[in-house]
């Protein structure tokens, strides 16, 4: 069956960049010149997806204005003979269909998705969280899609990370298929385990494939630490009677919800573009010397 739907949390509050997220959405801080989840949309529409499910929260209408008309400014930009600029923002509006649902009290991520289980019915779908961008030749959400194509079953981004960094994740315990050094077979998942206690060092990141039972084992699942619902806890249920499967995608990943992340997509994207990238070389090159200057002194 044909991935259609796409999840995508963003109801969170954003408190790891206060001040700045006190009226203005997490998602919508620019990484150049586009909010951060622009980029999830694109990579999302780019991998055949055709609705977009975002579970909100109030105060946070901008992410949905984002992918509206904005008539006003489009006739504004059409008097001033903007072509270029009409087309981008026109463009944004015809991406993808969108649908919202308010996710009323922050009671966690597996929450937040059971939120879209009549939106999204019986057939398997996407799940992508806004704070993890990943640049690729596939798009990450797609090379996902092509395992479940093949397997059938659930599947999930892992990505290898330092050891003294698995108590930071969700993290795998999986064994890696001979025939494909890149999937592995799941045998259990640990979300945020001590270092000394993590199985490996496969991390979950935030794309996922799921198939549409993993709603029953949400409302089954019981609430753990800070009374919310664990998506980790439900796919642990899950693995009881159907395979759930890992994927070491191809790309590279920043966590745009941290704020030394954020830095990094933003001259990570930036130097990708032609405009930008001999002046960023120069002044990254310019504090480089001055760094050297100062230490010497």
């Amino acid at each position: 069956m044909k991935i259609r739907k796409a999840v995508i949390p963003v109801a969170g509050l954003g408190t790891r960049f206060l001040p700045a997220t006190k009226t203005i959405p997490k998602e919508m801080l620019p990484i150049v010149d586009k909010p951060s989840i622009q980029y999830i949309v694109e990579e999302a529409v780019q991998s055949g997806i055709e609705q977009i499910i975002f579970i909100n929260a109030r105060g946070k209408e901008a992410i949905e204005d984002h992918f509206d008309t904005h008539i006003e400014m489009e006739t504004i930009l059409k008097n001033r003979g903007n072509d270029l600029l009409l087309e981008e923002i026109q463009k944004l509006s015809r991406l993808v269909q969108i649908a919202t649902i308010r996710q009323k009290v922050p009671l966690g991520l597996g929450h937040a998705i059971l939120c879209a289980k009549d939106l999204v019915g019986q057939e398997p779908f996407a799940v992508m969280l806004g704070d993890d961008l990943v640049d690729s030749k596939v798009p990450c959400i797609q090379q996902l899609i092509h395992i479940f194509n093949e397997e059938k079953a659930s599947v999930i981004a892992l990505m290898k990370v330092k050891k003294e960094q698995t108590s930071l994740y969700g993290i795998a315990d999986a064994t890696p298929r001979k025939s494909h050094e890149r999937l592995h077979d799941i045998r259990a998942l640990l979300e945020k385990p001590p270092v000394e206690k993590a199985p490996s060092n496969l991390a979950i990141i935030g794309r996922y494939i799921l198939t549409p039972e993993i709603f029953d084992q949400l409302e089954e699942v019981p609430p753990g630490k800070g009374g919310e619902i664990q998506l980790t806890d439900a796919l642990v249920k899950l693995l009881h009677f159907q395979k759930v499967l890992g994927y070491c995608y191809e790309g590279e990943r920043f966590d745009a919800g941290d704020k030394f992340g954020f830095l990094e997509a933003n001259l990570h994207y930036a130097f990708k573009r032609p405009e930008f990238k001999e002046r960023l070389y120069e002044k990254i090159s310019s504090l480089y010397h001055q760094l050297l200057l100062s230490n010497r002194l």
